[in-house]
This record gives structure tokens, sequence and C-alpha cells, in this order.
């Protein structure tokens, strides 16, 4: 891992880890993540961000989810692979709200039921999503991205010439750090490099302190430095949020679980294979399937 980003993990770690000694010295019911639970908030106290239990869904006919189940811990970061049509984007619409299942349930903690729920209340109460391409704001700067990405609900141009207060101004310094765009927040979006605007969008989602983070291919495109920098961005979110990485590249992959985290493969809309990426792929089943000889 670069020097620059290490330290920067490590920083954003020790503060994380001081707000949750303070939140847990404050008394009352506290979520998983060390915040007080207010109403309508989701309670990580039994350790699982999201459960996905028995999910259907059928495309006329066509079962693109059968019978799925899965389950996130907090603060754990899970990639899941499989083949095209294996049911990665369903599963994702379902947990958004995009997609309404047949069947099954979807909670997000042990309170909230994902499918009583619209995409936008979704997104409200702590599940981000970032899809294959990049969306930005390419005629702002990466500056006014994260600026506009601390209220999503605000009109652009209402937000645009709100006054930040200081405690929004160093949120969005700790977030250029994270994203390694320090030295281009005064720069247009849309000339950033793919990779860029891929971490610039990642960092839109941040502002709005996303408890559970779905990300579909994030490194699709991506030059070999772009892709590693990616992997250590992810490895210093791990912890203070949950994130749900789909992919492809079988390297990258490599990179985030590092031997020790969860891989889920999927195919035909249900759980073929699950465990450490290095019995994975010696499964035969998986090889057969998915990765080849």
């Amino acid at each position: 891992m670069t020097p620059d980003l290490l330290e920067a993990g490590t920083q954003v770690r020790a503060e994380h880890a001081q707000r949750q000694a303070q939140a847990g010295s404050s008394g009352g019911r506290e979520a998983a993540f060390g915040r007080r639970l207010t109403v309508g908030e989701p309670d990580f106290a039994h350790g699982v961000a999201l459960y996905v239990e028995d999910i259907t869904v059928s495309f006329d006919g066509f079962k693109a989810l059968n019978a799925l189940t899965l389950t996130i811990n907090v603060g754990e970061l899970r990639c899941i692979i499989g083949p095209n049509g294996a049911g990665k984007t369903t599963m994702m619409d379902c947990i958004t709200g995009k997609t309404r299942p047949d069947s099954g349930r979807v909670h997000f903690g042990s309170t909230i039921d994902l499918l009583r729920l619209s995409e936008p209340e979704i997104a409200q109460i702590g599940v981000g999503r970032k899809f294959q391409k990049p969306t930005v704001y390419e005629q702002l700067t990466v500056f006014q991205n994260l600026e506009l990405a601390l209220s999503a609900d605000r009109r652009v141009r209402a937000a645009l010439f709100a006054r930040l207060t200081g405690a929004q101004r160093d949120r969005i310094d700790e977030v250029l750090a994270l994203i390694h765009l320090q030295a281009d927040v005064q720069r247009s979006a849309g000339l950033l490099s793919h990779g860029q605007k891929q971490w610039l969008e990642i960092g839109m989602l941040l502002m709005q302190d996303p408890k559970l983070l779905l990300l579909d291919e994030p490194v699709a495109g991506m030059t070999d430095e772009e892709t590693e920098r990616t992997a250590e961005l992810f490895l210093t979110l791990e912890g203070q949020h949950s994130l749900v990485v789909v992919e492809h590249d079988m390297k990258f992959v490599d990179q985030l679980t590092q031997g020790r985290k969860t891989v889920t493969v999927l195919h035909e809309g249900g759980v073929l294979a699950e465990g450490l990426l290095a019995d994975v792929q010696a499964n035969d089943k998986v090889v057969e399937v998915y990765l080849g000889r």
C-alpha cells in the first residue's frame, strides 16, 4: 500500500475509533457503528448489516434470482463473483429498491425491511450504490461535486450557493484524502481520468456516510495503477462501512480479499459456492461455470 493512503487510512480509523468510544460512553441504545439510534435507523447490534433471505425474481418466466440467501456482516468487505446472468445486478436492484422480488426478505440491520421502502428512502437510511459507469457533474469541480453530495435532495443551484460549516469542510477534506484527489480539488470533473471519476463518485457516496456500499465492477476500464489504488481505498474503508463488491477481475478480488475474506459465487440466481478465494478457485463447479481451466 502506498504511504500516503496508508497514513490517511490510519488517521481515519483512529478518528472512527475515537467517535465509537465517545458514543459508547454516552449511554442509551447504540448502533454497531457507534451512533445513537433514532427512530427509523437500522440496528446493527447483532453484527449483521444486510440479510437477504430466499429472494426470488422472475422475468417472463426466467428466474433471475432463485431463492438467493446472503448475509453481510457489519464492516465486512465481501466480493461477489459469477458469470454474466448469474443475478448479481438483480440482487443489487432488490437491495436498493429498484426491483421488487416475487418472494423473500431483505433487511438492513435487524430493524429495517428494505422491501417496504422506496429507492430514495433506502439511500437516505444509509445504503449507497455505485454503478459501473461513473456519474459525476463533469462541468463542476471536484470540490463542488463533493459539496453537492452533502445533501443529495437539494437543488444544484441552491447547494452551490449554500455556506458550508467548518465540519462540512473538514468532511470534504477527509474524503479528498481518502480518494486521493487533493491535488485536483479545483479541477473540472470532466477533465479527470476514468479512474479518478470513479474515485470521485465513490467520494460523493461517502459524503452521505452510507453504512452499506454496493459497488458494481468498480475497476472496469482502469489502469493497473488505478486498480491498485482502488483496492487500497476499499481496504481503508473496510471496518467503517460494509462493502459489497461485484467484480470479474480476479487479480483485484485477490487484492481485496488478501487470502482471508469470504468470496461469494453466484450462478443461475443462487449461491454456487462461498469461502476463501483459494477454495472457491479450486471448486470444480466454479471452474466449470465461470473460471475455466
